[in-house]
C-alpha cells in the first residue's frame, strides 16, 4: 500500500531526545528519528500480514472448525469491514490520547486478538476476534504514519513515511503466500500466534524506542465525513470500492482458485508471490505514472490489464487448461492492477478538495477495505458456483470499474 492517510499529531519540542523538527534539528535528530521509524515498519508490517495472511490458509481454517469455504471467508470479510467502519470512529474517539500510548495499546489489542483468533475452539469466536483485531489495526496504521512525520524534520519526512508504508507494502507482497507456507509446515494457528509474537516485538519496541507526542485536537466525526457532500469526492470514492471489490473476489480465495487452475499445493506461494511483486510493481509505477499521465490513464490501463488478467484465469478455469506459466504471468498483472489504484486514486480526490486532503485520504482508505469486504463476500457467493464464474465476475466488475471510471472522468 502507498499513501497511508496520516493526521499529524502536534509536534514534539523536545529535540534533544532526537524527534525531529523544523529546519535546525540537525543530521542527528534526523538519523535518530528515521531509526524510529524502523520499530514503526515492523508494526505495520505485522497490521498488513494479519490483513492478508486469513486468506493463505482459508482450506485449513475451514477444515479444523468445521465449517464451508465460502463460510471461512467471513473472516477476511468482518476484519476488512470492521477495519473500513471502524477506523474513522476511532480516529475521533481517540483523537486526545498520547501518540506512543495509543499505538502501543493498538499492537497489543492486535496480538490479543491473534491470540484469541488461533485458540478459537468454534467459527463464532474467530470472527469475533478478527473483528477485535480490525480494530487495533484501524487505530495503528493511520497514527504511525503520522507519529513518523513528526519524528524527523522536515527534508526526510518522506523517507521517514517511505520506510512506514514499506512495512505495509512487503506484507501485501507477502501476506498470502507467507500464510499458505506457514499453515503447511506449522498448521494455521500457530502462524496466528506468529503474528501475535511480532505485534508484541513492535509494542515493545515502540514503547521502547519512540518518545512521548501529544495527541491531536479533536475532530468531530461529523466533520470528517462532511467532505462527502462535495459532489466530486462523493463521486471518486465509490470507484475504489468497485476497483478493489473486482481484485478481492479471487484473492480472498487464492488458493482454491489456483487449485482449479491447476497449480499444486508447492506451487502455489510461488505464483502468490508473483502476485505480490506484481502488487509492489504496480503501486510504485502507478506513483510515477500518474505524476507524468495523470490518474485517469493509469486507472484505464490498470482495469482494463485487471479485466484482462481475471478473465482469462475465468477461460483456463473453463476449459481445463493447465498452463502454470501463463497464471504467473497473469497473478502479476492481477496484482499490479489491484495496486495501481491507490494512488491514482487519491490523486483524484486530492485534485478534488485539496482543503480536505488528510480527510478524504483517509476516506479512501476505508473505502479500500469496504471494497475488500465486499469483494471477499462475493467471492463467497461464487465459489459455490466454481471458479470460472467467481473469475468471470471479477472481470466483468474491473470492466464495470472501467466504464464507471470514463463516466465519472471530469
Amino acid at each position: 500500500m502507498r499513501n497511508i492517510p496520516v493526521e499529524r499529531p502536534v509536534r514534539a519540542e523536545d529535540q534533544a531526545a532526537g524527534v525531529g523538527g523544523d529546519a535546525g534539528s540537525g543530521a542527528v535528530g534526523a538519523w535518530n528519528g528515521l531509526r524510529r521509524t524502523g520499530i514503526l515498519a515492523l508494526g505495520t508490517f505485522a497490521v498488513g500480514t494479519d490483513s492478508f495472511i486469513l486468506a493463505g490458509f482459508l482450506p485449513d481454517v475451514a477444515g479444523t472448525l468445521g465449517v464451508s469455504l465460502a463460510s471461512a471467508g467471513l473472516a477476511v470479510t468482518v476484519f476488512a469491514a470492521t477495519y473500513a467502519l471502524g477506523s474513522p470512529v476511532l480516529a475521533t474517539l481517540t483523537a486526545r490520547l498520547p501518540r506512543r500510548t495509543l499505538l502501543v495499546s493498538a499492537l497489543l489489542v492486535l496480538a490479543l486478538a491473534n491470540v484469541g483468533s488461533a485458540l478459537a475452539p468454534a467459527f463464532w469466536m474467530l470472527l469475533a476476534t478478527r473483528i477485535v483485531a480490525a480494530l487495533g489495526a484501524a487505530a495503528f496504521t493511520p497514527n504511525a504514519a503520522a507519529v513518523a512525520s513528526a519524528l524527523v524534520p522536515p527534508q526526510t519526512r518522506a523517507r521517514a513515511l517511505a520506510v512506514v508504508v514499506g512495512g505495509l507494502t512487503v506484507a501485501t507482497a507477502l501476506g498470502v503466500p507467507l500464510g499458505d507456507l506457514l499453515a503447511e509446515r506449522m498448521g494455521w494457528r500457530s502462524a496466528l500466534i506468529g503474528v501475535a509474537v511480532v505485534c508484541a516485538m513492535a509494542a515493545a519496541g515502540v514503547a521502547a524506542w519512540v518518545p512521548a507526542l501529544p495527541g491531536n485536537p479533536m475532530v468531530p466525526l461529523a466533520t470528517r465525513l462532511a467532505v462527502l457532500r462535495d459532489r466530486s469526492v462523493a463521486a471518486v470514492l465509490p470507484l475504489t470500492v468497485l476497483g478493489m471489490g473486482a481484485a478481492y473476489t479471487v484473492y480472498a480465495y487464492a488458493v482454491p482458485a489456483l487449485g482449479a487452475l491447476g497449480i499444486g499445493s508447492s506451487a502455489t506461494a510461488w505464483v502468490l508471490g508473483l502476485y505480490g511483486v506484481g502488487a509492489i510493481a504496480g503501486n510504485l509505477f502507478s506513483g510515477y505514472a500518474t505524476d507524468r499521465f495523470g490518474p485517469v490513464p493509469v486507472l484505464t490501463s490498470g482495469y482494463a490489464l485487471m479485466a484482462v488478467s481475471l478473465g482469462v484465469m475465468a477461460v483456463l478455469a473453463a476449459t481445463g487448461a493447465r498452463l502454470p506459466v501463463l497464471v504467473g504471468v497473469l497473478a502479476l498483472g492481477w496484482g499490479a492492477s489491484t495496486w495501481c489504484q491507490t494512488p491514482a486514486q487519491q490523486h483524484r480526490l486530492i485534485a478534488a478538495a485539496p482543503a480536505e486532503s488528510g480527510l478524504v485520504v483517509a476516506l479512501n482508505a476505508s473505502c479500500i477495505y469496504l471494497g475488500i469486504g465486499a469483494g471477499s463476500l462475493l467471492g463467497g457467493i461464487t465459489l459455490g458456483r466454481g471458479v470460472t464464474v467467481m473469475c468471470g465476475v471479477s472481470a466483468v466488475l474491473a470492466v464495470a470499474a472501467l466504464g464507471y471510471l470514463r463516466v465519472t472522468a471530469r
